[in-house]
């Protein structure tokens, strides 16, 4: 659901081109990484993705989850909650696992969050976390 709300929206916002090698949409059970450099990244990596027929799992800060319309698709979609900086956090690596053993695809944003800006200018990325490396090592599949 929330790929297809973004596969309508981006494209009302801005011309939306995607390019790939002809079947080149990643493997069920891969994990996809995308920087997150601004707001409207998700939204532009989801409908992009939507267009390769790939309607993934996002890990995404769980705080989006109190938005009452959002957080309700978040749900509905299997979306996984990430309690940052909490004992809890772990255990959004383990449902993605999950998910990708049951041949889901999973996006994770290598940064954990958008990088702080003074400005509504996208950021340049940071640094990527561990979360992507720990979900891949212990998953085995494929980024």
């Amino acid at each position: 659901m929330l790929s297809n709300v973004a596969a309508a929206v981006v494209p009302c916002l801005g011309r939306l081109t995607v390019t790939s090698d002809h079947g080149s949409a990643p493997a069920p059970g891969s994990i996809i990484v995308a920087n997150h450099t601004s707001l409207a990244g998700p939204g532009v990596v989801l409908a992009a993705l939507r267009r390769l027929d790939v309607q993934p799992v996002v890990l995404a800060t769980a705080g989006l989850w109190r938005i009452p319309v959002l957080g309700r698709l978040l749900e509905r979609g299997g979306h996984v909650p990430v309690h940052r900086n909490t004992h809890r956090a772990a255990d959004a690596l383990d449902t993605a696992a999950a998910a990708l053993r049951s041949g889901r695809h999973v996006l994770i944003y290598g940064e954990g969050r958008i990088p702080p800006r003074g400005d509504a200018a996208e950021a340049p990325p940071e640094s990527f976390r561990s979360g992507l490396a720990r979900l891949a090592h212990a998953s085995g599949a494929p980024v």
